[in-house]
């Protein structure tokens, strides 16, 4: 997916040490399995970030790149560089309210006002200005300006009505054909529906966005799929809908925690009360409204993103994950659970104030502040890159003594279906799980039956539960209240 990088204007301007865990093996993540020795499962310091005060990180949900911003202004990236997949742009802000972007440009996410070119390898610039935040999508992305009446703009994929201009400009690729495409949006417009009202926060999942006004109010718009938009329906919104529950004595107070996932939303309203809402995990009933989050009651949270399916939260001097992992991406550590249904502290940085968060298809990121963790920093391990590179498509000797032994002693048939699974097929495979994971399970529209019958609404219901943890062992029974205290 598409990650965001935003420098903001503060009056004080804080960096830290930036941590990391999830997978490194960046060309193979979400195309092949098996690659859990190329992952780091504990939070980690990256060897050339080590010492440099990191104050932003940002990740898409369903991105395989991530993003850094230290306090000087410099942008750093790494992981996956192609663009064989979709979902890979990045789009900054200066704090002259410039934007400039880079990557994959299909539908016009990049905000140049022109489709034509499909990937840019250098910044260009967008075509918005006094641009004081932004966020990004799959396909699409949204900024935040202090124009009065302009104060959101979004380009992009209309498929799903993610952009909130009323239509998902759908159109059939042939007279004869009922094939469908959407329109692409190359060049930020104004979403009409705001044009009284102020934005001062918003979050993108891969297909819907949320945002919230001045007076406190949430809207959500976009794929419905799960109940993500909070309207206890799944059909789609083509324009902002309000979400009911943050009104009256429930708005959002200044400066809320606003995040969304691939498949749910998450703010923090009143007395910093988190909700949730959506698909928060692999099992149990989907939230079509927002929900209280009673295992954080009573909890500071300054920051959280949620990325495929795991979430992260910095909160007083905790941090705290949760969610189905695929790499060690929740940072629970090599002798842990893997994965966790409900919100779990890390260990490793327990005591440690955290500063930003961010979360990416199979890894996580994490800002601390060094102050008095200077010992518990040194404590942590350094990566510097060695033994990332991709592992090979052909097997290792061993794997061959053994594959011929095993075959010595099958048939024909089998021998045959063996070859069938050799890795190279695999690798040779275009589609990327990254993007069909980005919205939960069948969420395209068909292209090849035209329309849906029931029109707006191409929301799907939830999917059968899934089996056990991959750790064998069953999920834990949800508690409530805060998660226990060292």
């Amino acid at each position: 997916m598409t990650t965001t990088a935003t420098e903001t204007k503060e009056t004080e301007v804080k960096g830290g040490e930036l941590l990391f865990c999830g997978t490194t093996a960046w060309d193979s993540i979400g195309r092949r399995k098996g690659l859990s020795e190329f992952s780091l499962v504990s939070p980690t310091r990256l060897r050339p970030l080590v010492g440099v005060d990191i104050r932003y990180v940002a990740a898409g949900c369903a991105s395989c790149h991530c993003v850094a911003l230290d306090v000087d202004g410099r942008c750093f990236t790494w992981g996956r560089n192609d663009v064989r997949s979709g979902k890979s742009h990045t789009v900054v802000v200066t704090d002259d309210g410039l934007s400039l972007s880079f990557g994959w440009n299909k539908h016009g996410q990049l905000g140049t006002g022109s489709a034509k070119t499909e990937v840019e390898s250098d910044p260009v610039r967008c075509l918005v200005s006094d641009v004081t935040n932004v966020a990004c999508g799959a396909d699409f992305t949204v900024w935040l300006t202090s124009v009065e009446g302009t104060s959101i703009l979004t380009a992009g994929l209309p498929q799903y009505g993610q952009l909130g201009h009323g239509s998902d400009m759908e159109y059939n690729t042939k007279d004869s054909s009922v094939k469908l495409a959407y329109e692409a949006q190359p060049r930020p417009t104004a979403i009409a529906a705001f044009a009284n009202e102020t934005i001062v926060n918003v979050a993108c999942g891969s297909n819907h966005t949320v945002a919230v006004d001045s007076k406190g109010y949430v809207y959500t718009w976009g794929f419905g799929g799960y109940g993500r938009l909070g309207h206890r329906e799944q059909k789609d919104e083509f324009i902002p809908r309000r979400v009911d529950v943050f009104t009256k004595h429930n708005v959002l107070p200044p400066g809320a925690v606003v995040s969304a996932g691939s498949t749910n939303s998450a703010v923090t309203a009143g007395a910093g009360q988190m909700y949730m809402w959506g698909k928060t995990k692999n099992h149990g009933d989907d939230l079509m409204y927002p929900k209280p989050l009673m295992d954080l009651s009573g909890w500071n949270v300054r920051c959280m993103d949620s990325g495929s399916m795991h979430h992260f939260v910095g909160a007083d001097s905790s941090c705290i994950s949760w969610g189905q992992a695929q790499s060690g991406e929740l940072g629970y550590g090599p002798h842990q659970q893997k994965t966790s249904a409900i919100p779990k502290k890390v260990d490793a940085l327990e005591g440690m104030h955290v500063i930003s968060v961010a979360c990416g298809f199979a890894h996580s990121l994490v800002v601390v502040d060094r102050t008095n963790a200077g010992d518990q920093l040194d404590q942590l391990e350094i990566y510097d890159g060695e033994g990332a590179e991709e592992p090979s498509a052909e097997p290792s000797p061993a794997k061959q003594t053994n594959k011929r032994t095993a075959a010595a002693k099958t048939s024909n048939k089998r021998k045959k279906s063996k070859e069938a699974s050799d890795p190279e097929d695999e690798e040779e495979e275009d589609d990327d799980d990254s993007d069909a994971e980005a919205n939960g399970a069948a969420e395209k529209k068909s292209k090849s039956g035209g329309k849906s019958s029931n029109g707006r609404g191409r929301g799907r219901g939830r999917p059968p539960a899934t089996k056990k943890e991959d750790n064998g062992v069953a999920p834990v029974k949800r508690g409530r209240g805060r998660p226990k205290k060292a």
